[in-house]
């Protein structure tokens, strides 16, 4: 017998009758021994000549032999060749005689009837390589009468069996016999019913003993039907490297079972004493194993959607969406089984299924044995892909199927504009439902190890060129866990190193808490001051060209802290039409979203565009921000939302600066216009210019102490203590690159824990400097609009009191006028009000000194009210959220003392 399918009996009766006397040879034997093929090619070929004139008679008379001879069993067979033997001496007279004899009785209705002849076609083509592409063989059933075998019940039990015995060779292989047939509800065409396996129905009249043993071994040939259409499906393109290895095996297996019929086959010609119950011992192992390889194949086949409920459409079909969004970005194709709900069982899924088997079928030693060795070759294309990915930082998953998937879309050239991390965090992620068990509990460590290496090969450290050697290929390697530890303790150390070191991250943050938190700002103070004039138009008109000139020659100051950075040329200047405050407001209140919309609210510039309150327009001073270019790799720790973070801070603590400096001017304005400096002869306006000076001076104090808290115990400590994690991450670092990241044992503080200590070091900042609560928020926000307005509102009272003081109104001074600067107008307060009264004396009016009253008592009460309430807010979170706030509350009583005065009330 070849390796290839036999030809069904149909077409094999005419020359198994015509060679019934003689000794029947098996294929397997013939086909295995090359001296016998040697003879019969040079035989064939001496006697083609003979045997060409003689074809057209001996054809004629076989075929009429065909089909009136009936068929004879085969074990019947076997005892006529025995008897056969022993009237040898008789000579060949007794056979030509009845072939003679039968041959003329059977001539004429030869000539009636109608010939059979079934035909193949070809079926299209599939991207499984090795599948079969000829069409089914017609049912047994379709033959004409006259090639249909003698009924059972008509021979004999020895008969019978001899029979089953050659049919059960067939079937097993995947054919009808002559006695056990396809069942009628089975439809080889169609490919569920092939998945399934056929079932038989074996012709009537067979012994009841002979029945039960045969129905018992008919499973076999099911299940071996069965994995070859498992392995035809399965090895499509589209079920990925890990089916394809797992069909390869199973396809082994199935060769071996091959040979095992042909000793079968062997035994029952020569072996006289061969019954059917020694074919059902030769067969019990090999039933088993195909057995477990048919019960894993439908886990599989019910996994992918081809065979089971219907039940199973009802999958959630956006799954896949993003993987289709993906493939259309790349220009690609959809692949096939990505629509429609249906979940392709590859990779990892595979894997587990078996794993899940194994451990379920333990107690079986035989099918321990054939699971385990189904894991360790299907595991093998899975393991060239971690490992690949462990040491080398890249993924070849042509079939999407490893658990690691990478989204080429997202490129590192987008992180300037890249406001949720998605280089980080969504570049390379994990699929849950194609991670092994073997690797559930490292799946953390083999993304994070992958993707440090990645960045390491993208920066020119990793030679991808070089092929991975002396590594495990099989889960079951002894070496499996070690390789993932030791590969993910080289990829920290190397990324590590490459941050800390190459590309000195700790200098490029310490660059960073210069400029973004006035940290030694003398250059800023400069830059403030050249830019004034810039800074006090709308936002919409300020010249950003022109403050980043001014912003660089005050970087390139000579003396100046910035001028020995080395990176003074990466900040950039910004200006942002939205208030801090309106901004921070609808950050803290984003309500119904998810986190992930939540947090990339926060961040993205979108959000300044999209204002729900009618804020007034504000000028530069409250929308200037500054920006840093942070390069490739130290932008994955400074990235664009940790970036926007500092920005935030920094626009708080300029927003305190520059109250505390329109505070400060309105003081130079009190020490130097007349009507400030004029003693009164009226008390009430001694008395008012007192309130004004106190409250002046308890609002700088508010601004000063927050000023203070923000900078000297908030944002410092917390700096001191990420710079500490970070110099012991350096010398870890250090001390894991002398030994090449060999132990596992060395990873004290991993790349993503450095990470992490940054984006808390700004979380901390901003929540402790009440940057993070709605509430807060609002508080400090009106107490520093009303410190603003009360210091923008210093040239008003001075016009006001000029008018009111009888002793004043008379004089040709301007109420801004000074005895030693006559241009004192120039100062920080309102400009335009020198205009106002450039024509010369005001006339005196009483009822000014009413209305400058009511305003200065307004402004004591908003102040004191909001900063009532602040303190007892600060008190209540302090008890409640963090400690912190105690400290700020002691700062800001100072400013709160003797607010009583006035009528208004202490706090």
């Amino acid at each position: 017998m070849s390796s290839s399918r036999p030809t069904p009996k149909y077409y094999q009766h005419a020359e198994r009758v015509s060679s019934a006397s003689k000794p029947r040879v098996s294929s397997m034997t013939r086909d295995q021994d090359p001296l016998s093929q040697s003879r019969a090619s040079s035989s064939r070929a001496h006697s083609s000549t003979k045997a060409s004139e003689r074809r057209t008679e001996r054809s004629n008379v076989l075929m009429r032999e065909a089909v009136t001879v009936k068929r004879t069993p085969l074990r019947h067979s076997t005892d006529s060749r025995a008897n056969s033997r022993k009237s040898k001496d008789e000579g060949p007279a007794s056979k030509t005689t009845s072939r003679s004899v039968s041959s003329s009785n059977d001539a004429k209705d030869d000539e009636k009837r109608e010939p059979w002849i079934p035909q193949a076609s070809l079926i299209p083509h599939s991207t499984a390589p090795l599948a079969s592409r000829i069409s089914t063989p017609q049912r047994a059933s379709l033959a004409p009468s006259q090639l249909q075998p003698e009924p059972l019940g008509q021979l004999s039990l020895d008969a019978q069996e001899a029979a089953i015995i050659e049919d059960l060779l067939f079937v097993f292989m995947g054919f009808e016999g002559q006695y056990i047939r396809f069942s009628e509800t089975y439809n080889p065409s169609e490919e569920k019913d092939k998945l399934m396996g056929p079932s038989y129905r074996i012709a009537n009249g067979l012994d009841p003993s002979l029945r039960d043993l045969t129905t018992n071994m008919l499973k076999m040939a099911t299940h071996y039907s069965a994995l070859e259409a498992f392995i035809e499906v399965q090895s499509r393109d589209e079920y990925g490297a890990v089916n394809h290895a797992l069909c390869a095996v199973v396809r082994k297996l199935l060769k071996d079972y091959l040979v095992l019929m042909a000793q079968l086959e062997h035994q029952m010609l020569t072996n006289s004493t061969f019954t059917l119950h020694l074919l059902n011992l030769h067969t019990k192992p090999t039933s088993h194993m195909l057995f477990q390889l048919y019960s894993m194949g439908l886990e599989v086949l019910r996994a992918n959607g081809l065979i089971g409920n219907d039940d199973d459409d009802d999958l959630d079909e956006t799954e896949n969406l993003e993987d289709i969004l993906e493939s259309l970005r790349e220009g690609g194709n959809i692949a096939q089984g990505s629509i429609g709900g249906k979940k392709v069982c590859k990779g990892g899924s595979v894997l587990g299924l078996i794993s899940k088997r194994l451990a379920s079928m333990s107690g079986d030693p035989a099918a321990r044995t054939l699971l385990t060795t189904l894991l360790r070759e299907a595991s093998r294309p899975y393991m060239t892909m971690l490992n690949e990915w462990l040491h080398q930082g890249a993924i070849k998953d042509p079939h999407a199927e490893f658990l690691i998937k990478e989204q080429k879309s997202i490129k590192r050239e987008r992180l300037d504009q890249d406001y949720t991390d998605e280089y980080w965090e969504k570049r390379y992620t994990i699929r849950d439902n194609l991670v092994p068990p073997q690797l559930e509990g490292l799946k953390d460590k083999v993304l994070l190890a992958g993707k440090y290496l990645n960045v390491v090969r993208e920066c020119g450290g990793v030679d991808v060129s070089k092929v991975v050697q002396d590594v495990p290929t099989t889960f079951d390697d002894p070496r499996f866990l070690e390789n993932v530890n030791s590969a993910y303790a080289y990829a920290n150390s190397s990324l590590l190193h490459l941050l800390l070191t190459t590309h000195a991250l700790p200098a490029r943050l310490r660059s960073l808490k210069h400029y973004f938190f006035l940290d030694r700002s003398d250059f800023f103070s400069y830059f403030l001051e050249l830019g004034t004039s810039e800074l006090k138009k709308t936002a919409r008109h300020v010249n950003i060209g022109k403050l980043q000139s001014l912003l660089d020659l005050a970087l390139r100051q000579p003396g100046s802290v910035a001028a020995e950075d080395p990176y003074k040329e990466d900040v950039k200047v910004q200006m942002n039409e939205i208030g801090l405050t309106n901004w921070l407001m609808k950050i803290v209140t984003v309500t119904g979203l998810d986190q992930d919309a939540a947090t990339g609210s926060f961040y993205t510039p979108a959000v300044q565009s999209t204002t729900t309150t009618n804020e007034k327009e504000i000028i530069g001073f409250d929308a200037l921000v500054l920006d840093y270019a942070m390069p490739f790799p130290l932008s994955l720790v400074v990235s664009r939302v940790t970036l926007t973070r500092y920005q935030l801070l920094f626009r708080y603590l300029l927003s305190l600066r520059h109250a505390e400096t329109v505070l400060g001017n309105s003081w130079v304005g009190y020490s130097k216009v007349r009507s400030w400096k004029h003693r009164s002869s009226n008390p009430k306006i001694e008395q008012w210019k007192r309130r004004a000076y106190t409250l002046r001076a308890r609002m700088l104090v508010f601004v000063q102490q927050l000023l203070y808290y923000s900078t000297a115990e908030v944002i410092e400590p917390n700096w001191q203590s990420m710079m500490s994690r970070l110099n012991a991450n350096a010398e870890v670092e250090e001390s894991a690159m002398d030994i090449d990241g060999e132990s596992s044992e060395q990873v004290k503080r991993t790349v993503d824990e450095l990470m992490q200590d940054h984006v808390d070091f700004l979380a901390t900042c901003l929540k402790e400097c009440m940057l993070t609560n709605s509430k807060l928020l609002k508080i400090n926000g009106k107490i520093l609009g009303t410190c603003t307005m009360f210091a923008e509102y210093t040239s008003s009272f001075s016009r006001y009191l000029f008018s009111a003081d009888a002793d004043l109104s008379s004089s040709p001074l301007s109420p801004t006028s000074t005895t030693n600067a006559p241009k004192a107008s120039t100062h920080a307060a309102n400009p335009s009000t020198g205009s106002a009264a450039a024509g010369g004396g005001i006339p005196h009016d009483p009822a000014k000194l009413t209305k400058m009253m009511e305003l200065l008592q307004r402004y004591e009460d908003n102040f004191a009210k909001h900063l009532r309430i602040l303190l007892d807010t600060l008190n209540y979170y302090a008890a409640t959220e963090t400690v912190v706030f105690l400290s700020l509350c002691a700062r800001l009583s100072a400013a709160s003392e003797g607010l009583g005065f006035g009528g208004v009330h202490a706090v």
